[in-house]
């Protein structure tokens, strides 16, 4: 495995958590603990979500940096649309840590981190 290949797994493997957290939140998690009286479980989950998030999200920028320079990529429209997206949810993010409560911002995240996939896999072309 070369060096490269190191760094798209790593990336890859950081789209997964933080994409398939999301969809593992959302689907089952989530469901399953709103129905306790005991809002503490929940709370515990959300909280280790939101700091591998973090974790998942800074090797996500640092990785596709590091990719999008060793291939000469940033001029082009497909990497600036994937970067936008990125920014954006990162704004959604901080949105939803200062109102958690606001279920709206956990759709709007997983479905622009769906559209920042779709977009990587336009870049990778």
């Amino acid at each position: 495995m070369t060096f490269w290949r190191g760094v798209l797994w790593l990336h890859l493997l950081a789209m997964a958590f933080f994409v398939g957290g999301q969809l593992m939140l959302g689907a089952v998690v989530v469901p399953v603990l709103r129905g306790l009286d005991d809002r503490a479980p929940l709370r515990s989950a959300a909280r280790r979500f939101g700091i591998g998030t973090v974790i998942a999200f800074a090797a996500l920028i640092v990785t596709g940096v590091a990719m999008a320079s060793h291939s000469h990529l940033w001029s082009g429209s497909a990497l600036r649309v994937h970067v936008g997206l990125a920014v954006v949810v990162a704004v959604l993010i901080g949105a939803h840590l200062r109102r958690p409560e606001w279920h709206v911002l956990d759709a709007a995240i997983f479905l622009v981190s769906v559209a920042i996939v779709w977009a990587g896999l336009v870049v990778a072309g």
